[in-house]
């Protein structure tokens, strides 16, 4: 009888690990409590490791040994299994040095005023961004990072969109703010963006396009956390970012995702990461470096903000920015340079 049950614990426990390890396998990605268990593979890969030890201590003992090593076995499958996965997106990258031809994007939720603009002015500045994707960020702030972006030599047109505009104070997660350089020419918010007719639900995004044509579509996104309330608005929102990425489209879609590569798994197409767009970060070596939240160790975080490109651009480079974890914001800025393809 107590073999039998150790068979039927052992066997659930694989079940389970292969759930929480691979859920895109069981199309429970997007699922509760999957969704949420998987956004930290990092912490899951170390808490795998450790049961592995855990089991192969209590194998010491004769009674236990064969059910004790049969769960350190699975263990230490679930452990390399997420290891490995998290070692094909990337450890760790850099930058390359700037071209003539290659264009910076920086995406950074800071927070509402947590972050002053004064850091988000140097930061993009020293890192040379062209555009400036700013989830929770108000438009007085934006404003201001704006100015102090042009008094250090380095411009930008800036760009909200707000939802709830007849509430005043109201929290800063309802509006996002984008920046652009005016060398990428000139550029509007849509109609359609600005008035959440097409957008995410709750919280908002901004797809800004240029006015001649000229130049890719940039899209500023922040979708809504998969908190167990908002599981189906989670899940709309990323289809409504994926739906940005379409065949043969020139876009660039950085924010504020609330969401993993391993969540994006049913929703790309062509080869693509979500949609027809790639995930820069993962192409560049850094898919694994956790950007939220910032009280937890890079390695052991979530990556959910991204920059995520069509085929008409070719990441050549990506940083996560593990310096700034004290300025306020939970997240970390990404930094990625693309180069236009032919």
């Amino acid at each position: 009888m107590l073999r039998l049950l150790g068979f039927l614990t052992a066997a659930l426990f694989a079940v389970a690990t292969a759930a929480v390890t691979w859920p895109q396998f069981f199309r429970l990605e997007q699922t509760a409590p999957f969704a949420q268990i998987v956004s930290l593979r990092g912490v899951m890969v170390a808490g795998f490791a450790g049961l592995t030890l855990v089991f192969l201590l209590f194998a010491i003992a004769r009674p236990l040994r064969g059910f004790a090593m049969v769960m350190a076995l699975v263990s230490a499958v679930g452990a390399i299994a997420g290891g490995v996965t998290l070692g094909m997106r990337g450890y760790g990258a850099s930058l390359p040095a700037a071209t003539d031809t290659s264009i910076r994007v920086m995406t950074w939720n800071t927070a509402g005023e947590a972050t002053g603009a004064y850091d988000i002015a140097q930061t993009a500045v020293a890192m040379d961004a062209d555009i400036v994707a700013l989830p929770e960020t108000a438009e007085r702030v934006g404003t201001e990072v704006a100015v102090q972006m042009r008094e250090l030599g380095r411009p930008m047109w800036v760009h909200h969109v707000q939802y709830n505009k007849e509430i005043e104070l109201g929290p800063h997660s309802w509006v996002t703010t984008i920046l652009i350089s005016p060398e990428l020419g000139d550029y509007a918010v849509i109609p359609s963006s600005d008035d959440g007719s097409s957008n995410t639900q709750l919280l908002p995004s901004a797809v800004v396009m240029p006015v001649d044509g000229t130049g890719p579509t940039v899209v500023a996104v922040h979708a809504v956390a998969p908190r167990p309330a908002y599981m189906d608005v989670w899940q709309q929102d990323l289809r409504w970012i994926a739906d940005q990425c379409p065949a043969g489209a020139n876009v660039i879609v950085a924010g504020d995702f609330n969401a993993t590569l391993d969540h994006m798994a049913s929703l790309g197409l062509g080869g693509g990461d979500l949609g027809y767009c790639r995930d820069a970060a993962a192409t560049t070596g850094n898919g694994a470096i956790g950007t939220w939240p910032t009280d937890v160790p890079a390695l052991l975080s979530a990556p959910i903000d991204h920059v995520m490109h069509s085929e008409h651009w070719e990441a050549t480079g990506s940083v996560v920015l593990t310096n700034l974890d004290g300025a306020g914001s939970d997240h970390r800025p990404l930094v990625v340079q693309l180069e236009p393809v032919g």
